[in-house]
């Protein structure tokens, strides 16, 4: 079943243009929980140095999703319904890592979280905190 359930949403995520264009990659899949971590570098910095809230939120937007994703059935996809961010420190790092989380399952809508960190010579520090609600689309019932 875990190996099942990581390869749907690892199927799923390499469909994702945009994770692709950030070099996202799933970090942890488990039912109700998925990480995605992404590089910090120049071409997704701003002008400070510091990642910008652009991949902080992508990656966030992501793993919120995809944890969702692992409670439906194989045939249900997911869509964000809204998501609200809060930036608490800046992005400095070598990494970021987004982990969802699911806090209410539900038939027709899902409320899920994301704690973003960045990760400093093995260091991490919480940058983003999120919350939002995830939309079951193809849903039959």
């Amino acid at each position: 079943m875990k190996d099942e359930l990581f390869q749907r949403i690892q199927d799923s995520f390499a469909r994702q243009g945009f994770m692709n264009t950030l070099k996202a990659r799933l970090a942890n899949v488990t039912e109700g929980q998925v990480s995605i971590a992404a590089s910090i570098s120049e071409f997704v910095s701003q002008q400070h140095g510091f990642a910008h809230a652009g991949i902080a939120f992508s990656i966030g937007d992501s793993a919120a999703g995809y944890s969702a994703l692992t409670l439906f059935d194989p045939e249900v996809e997911v869509v964000t319904a809204e998501m609200k961010v809060n930036l608490v420190s800046p992005a400095k790092g070598q990494s970021l890592l987004a982990v969802g989380k699911v806090i209410k399952p539900g038939r027709r809508l899902c409320v899920v979280t994301a704690d973003v960190f960045a990760i400093d010579k093995g260091e991490q520090k919480l940058i983003a905190v999120m919350q939002g609600t995830m939309v079951p689309v193809g849903y039959r019932g």
